[in-house]
């Protein structure tokens, strides 16, 4: 069945509520390895309830729709889907505990032609269900390898930032531990490509990943120790490229740059030699 243009582009998302607790705000940054030192005060904010803050890119866990192009009516060969870009913009600080709305569209399908693919642009708006107010929109694309080729038009998608040509001005590098992708999937996302070391061997990989959305948190951690002071309300907006895959415990380098009042990062495995995101942005309040 191939993919259906018509059924995609008018998806019916349902309207997500959930529930919002301290634990899902603790939880997630030790996901993404907060608290490593438990002396530290500043990262203690994020793993500790007294005074807890909440780590701005937990809002792509928020209102979050499942892994819904493996219904079968979207006519997506799910297994050949990889993420390709995700953006965020926050509006105001995300809450620590509340009741949230998710609320999900398709923005557009561009088709890369017979045998190049398809990516789909989706975005979500998370609201606080109790004010009304839109606290932030997450959005992706997503790269459907096996379904180019329908007829659609090869729409560009938003222009990847550039990294400056230069050294770069800092370098923050982040452990993860061997468990982390066991304890990120506890903020919702449970593919068994992070935790079976058989399914993950399936898709050749020689063992489980680490979760694309983690990485992308660490990026959130490197910019908040590098540049904010762990002051999260100043972390407005944040994007990145996805160029290849964490294993759980590798060590990761953020390479930043400062750039016009905001801030461009790359991140990459030294023990590797692999770049795992690229294009990165980072906008400040």
């Amino acid at each position: 069945m191939p993919l259906d243009f018509e059924a995609l582009s008018n998806w019916d998302f349902e309207e997500i509520k959930q529930t919002l607790t301290e634990r899902d705000t603790i939880l997630y940054a030790l996901g993404l390895g907060f608290g490593e030192d438990p002396t530290d005060k500043k990262e203690l904010a994020f793993v500790y309830e007294d005074g807890l803050k909440a780590v701005p890119s937990m809002a792509v866990t928020l209102g979050y729709p499942g892994f819904w192009l493996r219904n079968p009516k979207t006519g997506v060969n799910w297994q050949k889907v990889l993420h390709g870009e995700q953006w965020l913009d926050i509006y105001k600080p995300l809450p620590t505990h509340g009741r949230i709305v998710g609320r999900s569209k398709i923005d557009f399908i561009a088709d890369k032609g017979e045998g190049k693919g398809a990516v789909i642009y989706q975005s979500r708006d998370i609201i606080d269900a109790d004010s009304g107010e839109k606290l932030a929109r997450v959005a992706m694309s997503a790269f459907c390898r096996g379904d180019g080729g329908f007829g659609g038009e090869n729409q560009a998608g938003p222009a990847p930032a550039v990294l400056p040509d230069r050294a770069p001005d800092h370098v923050c590098d982040i452990n993860t531990l061997p468990r982390q992708a066991l304890i990120y999937r506890l903020s919702g996302d449970f593919n068994p490509l992070h935790a079976d070391p058989d399914v993950a061997r399936s898709v050749g990989f020689d063992r489980p990943i680490l979760h694309g959305l983690a990485t992308y948190g660490l990026a959130a951690r490197a910019i908040l120790k590098t540049l904010l002071d762990y002051d999260s309300a100043r972390l407005v907006g944040l994007d990145v490229r996805f160029s290849a895959p964490v294993y759980p415990g590798e060590t990761v380098r953020f390479e930043i740059w400062e750039e016009d009042g905001e801030a461009r990062f790359r991140a990459s495995i030294p023990a590797r030699d692999v770049v795992v995101l690229n294009n990165g942005a980072a906008r400040f309040a």
